[in-house]
């Protein structure tokens, strides 16, 4: 009997909504532990991609709540063999094959140092404060996945029911709206 892919224990542990002179933002920290499938993808040089996704509501009392912000950033961690260092790209927008666009990119000496700069999702912009509003606390959604959509077409085939390539996380929470540093 086939067995049914189980979310990897990824938690996020940490979730925090500052105000800043030009924006609100959220700051995030997953925990995970990458799979051995994934990592031995990885030392062959093929990238992986992950995805954090943030929504900001304001309450309503006579209604749902209201989402008056939405972000999303996309990373691309790709080891390069020649010079044996992990490559971290990213992005507000997906990261394709056809050029990187706008990006932010990062090297690391080892896997570790790169699966830091995944796991901490830090000042994702979700707007003016003029959008958002005044309140002192706002409900916040944010999502964290591994994006296998993106990897190439023969391992989209092969992840199908593997539960080593369901990398998610998920978290909601009222959370107070504090002024940054």
């Amino acid at each position: 009997m086939p067995v049914l892919a189980q979310s990897r224990s990824a938690t996020v542990s940490q979730l925090r909504l500052e105000q800043a002179d030009d924006g609100v933002y959220l700051s995030a920290q997953v925990q995970f532990e990458l799979p051995g499938l994934v990592e031995e993808v990885l030392d062959k040089g093929i990238a992986i991609y992950f995805v954090a996704d943030a929504e900001l509501y304001r309450e309503r009392w006579y209604w749902t709540d209201l989402k008056v912000a939405q972000a999303t950033r996309h990373m691309r961690l790709a080891y390069q063999p020649l010079t044996r260092r992990w490559r971290l790209n990213v992005s507000p927008v997906p990261i394709t094959n056809a050029g990187f666009g706008v990006s932010l990119n990062q090297n690391f000496d080892t896997l570790e140092d790169a699966l830091e700069g995944v796991r901490r999702v830090g000042r994702l912009r979700l707007g003016d404060i003029a959008e958002i509003g005044d309140d002192h606390v706002h409900p916040v959604s944010f999502r964290f996945r591994l994006d296998t959509s993106q990897l190439p077409r023969p391992f989209q085939i092969g992840v199908v029911g593997q539960a080593d390539w369901n990398i998610s996380a998920e978290r909601s929470a009222r959370l107070p709206l504090e002024k940054a540093k």
